[in-house]
């Protein structure tokens, strides 16, 4: 039997029951679909990952993919290639691309909710293939002639893509980046330098690799500066080809000169690429346009929502195999009393043992959170592009969106591979050490979601200066108002208690938001310390509510079932996640607001080795 456990009941719960997405369904952008045509391609989805991609999952970590060290070429396992290839291949991948490619405008939050599909049965195909669509986007709306022509040969021949920003000495200061792009006599670009942590940078499952490169231009008035907007984005492939038929011409001077030795996600060959060294790298500026940072950031956008769904998959996975091996796994006896004898009872599966139930729950609570985040950030671009499409704006579901991401990426990365490792593993006993079961992959290889794409002190630094501070907290502002209608909407019912906890969260929450903007004006550095934790507990809080929006769905479809869209939907294990995150984790925000206001200027003054 597979590792993978999808959950695409809770996934239709949310999308149907609790956010009510179809009610934009049949209308523009979004004439083609309906609650069964969506329901068809979530079920399609996740057993295309069940039959062609988890199979592969842990043989990739165990099988190492291999590096010639003179043809610099890079070799996959076969299951793995194999799986790759069948992705690519399928039209699963034409849910992400633009309308005008695929002829059908997908919403995007039933897109995201297919992909934790593809992500939870094998992240390391994921990481390339889901890439694919989105460099297909960007190359369509802002390429030239040719580079629209080489988004529709990615498609038509199968060709992976890459995104190329980091450099040795630079890191995540992607502005300190030091590769070059010289204009050569025919028009093309000759780039020079060297990139490291490049995912899927080079393999055998596809005859061409495309590089999205962020590089300085040389001799070019008013680009190649110093820092980020210095830069321009270049589409290097490693093979060159016949512009209209896509026919290769030999190699392009990209090297595969390393594969990076990792923790985890062993399936995917993380490279260090180097350019131009003997051959020129040749390639073309995107668009014509020196503006590579705010493109490269269509990509970056899409990756750090993939990147929290990735653990969000990988989390939900990990909660239903931890659940089935509890209810399997017969050892200790039943607990009569913490001060009685026990013997003579029988054995009991460890599901009975309270502080199993305690941590399964917890699980639940957490993947069900994070997979309501994801799918309630992906609800504001359904709700900006349906505004769009009927000839307006929907600003407020825009900039909603743009708070949200890095709340997406980093809670999910940071609170899944916490709950993963000591909840998850934790039920196996020394089992879950073992490669027995996935769970130790799991970990290892959720372990990376923290660090992609900018690490959690980065994401933090993003949300407070780029999302909160900009506006002064007006955009947070109108999302903690819902939240408050939504605890005033719990006093009078079943979940009163809850809502309670939800409006003291709020308060404490309000209350930090505000500490750290006055901190931010005087003291800006002591400000800093605490952003990991406001970044964090706004996760909370947000997560909080949402589980609590499902648990009162799911409570007002066990009074009237005619309300229920989603059959078999776990209406009971809703409401229980929704209370138990209430009650156990809510309560955190106040306490985090008691050591905001504790923060002072020590950890900075001391001396380094005193750290």
């Amino acid at each position: 039997m597979s590792h993978y456990r999808s959950d695409r009941t809770h996934a239709q719960f949310l999308l149907f029951d609790v956010f009510g997405v179809d009610r934009s369904y049949g209308q523009p952008p979004y004439e083609d679909f309906d609650p069964e045509t969506a329901v068809e391609i979530l079920e399609q989805v996740e057993a295309f990952a069940q039959d062609k991609l988890a199979d592969s999952f842990a043989s990739a970590d165990v099988h190492p993919i291999r590096l010639d060290p003179v043809r610099h070429t890079v070799t996959l396992p076969r299951d793995l290639r194999a799986s790759l290839a069948a992705h690519v291949a399928s039209d699963w991948l034409r849910l992400d691309l633009p309308a005008d490619v695929s002829g059908i405008h997908v919403p995007a939050s039933l897109r995201w909710a297919a992909t934790e599909f593809i992500l939870g049965a094998n992240p390391a195909v994921a990481m390339c293939s889901q890439l694919i669509p989105t460099v297909v986007a960007m190359l369509q709306r802002n390429g030239t002639k040719e580079q629209r022509r080489l988004a529709e040969l990615i498609l038509e021949r199968n060709w992976t893509v890459t995104m190329v920003l980091t450099e040795p000495d630079a890191g995540s200061d992607v502005g300190l980046g030091r590769t070059r792009a010289t204009l050569a006599d025919d028009g093309t670009w000759h780039l020079t330098g060297t990139k490291r942590f490049i995912t899927w940078a080079a393999h055998d499952a596809a005859e061409n690799v495309i590089h999205c490169v962020l590089a300085r231009p040389q001799g070019v008035d008013g680009a190649g500066g110093p820092g980020t907007k210095g830069l321009s984005l270049f589409i290097v492939p490693s093979q060159l080809f016949d512009p209209e038929t896509g026919d290769l011409l030999g190699p392009n001077g990209v090297v595969a000169a390393n594969i990076e030795h990792k923790m985890g996600i062993l399936g995917t060959p993380t490279c260090e690429l180097v350019l131009g060294n003997r051959e020129p790298a040749i390639g073309t500026l995107l668009g014509d346009a020196h503006d590579g940072i705010r493109q490269m950031f269509e990509i970056i956008t899409y990756v750090r929502m993939m990147v929290g769904l990735k653990t969000v998959a990988a989390l939900s996975t990990g909660h239903l195999n931890a659940r089935d091996y509890a209810m399997s796994r017969k050892q200790g006896r039943e607990l009569a009393s913490l001060t009685g004898a026990r013997g003579g009872r029988p054995l009991v599966e460890i599901v009975d043992h309270p502080d199993i139930r305690r941590s399964l729950l917890t699980q639940k609570a957490y993947a069900e959170g994070g997979r309501a985040l994801v799918l309630y950030t992906a609800t504001m671009i359904d709700r900006f592009e349906g505004a769009q499409a009927l000839g307006g704006q929907d600003p407020v579901a825009a900039e909603r969106h743009r708070m949200l991401l890095p709340i997406v990426k980093t809670w999910c990365a940071e609170s899944g591979w916490r709950i993963l490792g000591q909840e998850s593993l934790q039920v196996f006993g020394g089992s879950g050490y073992l490669r027995d079961y996935p769970l130790e992959q799991y970990v290892r290889d959720t372990k990376i979601d923290a660090i992609y794409e900018g690490t959690t002190g980065i994401q933090s630094l993003d949300l407070f200066e780029r999302r909160l501070i900009r506006d002064r907290g007006a955009t947070a502002g109108l999302l903690l108002d819902e939240i408050a209608v939504t605890a005033h909407a719990l006093a009078d019912g079943p979940l009163a208690a809850e809502g309670a906890l939800l409006r003291e969260a709020l308060g404490a929450f309000r209350a930090i938001l505000e500490h750290t903007f006055d901190r931010a004006g005087d003291t800006p550095r002591v400000a800093a310390l605490g952003l990991t934790r406001l970044l964090m507990t706004m996760g909370d809080l947000i997560v909080g509510w949402l589980l609590l929006r499902a648990a009162d769905a799911a409570q007002a479809r066990q009074s009237d079932p005619s309300l229920l869209q989603t059959a078999d939907a776990d209406l009971a294990g809703s409401v229980a996640a929704g209370r138990w995150f209430a009650r156990q984790v809510l309560p955190h925000v106040s306490a985090e607001l008691a050591s905001a206001r504790l923060l002072d200027d020590e950890p900075l003054v001391l001396p380094d080795t005193s750290l």
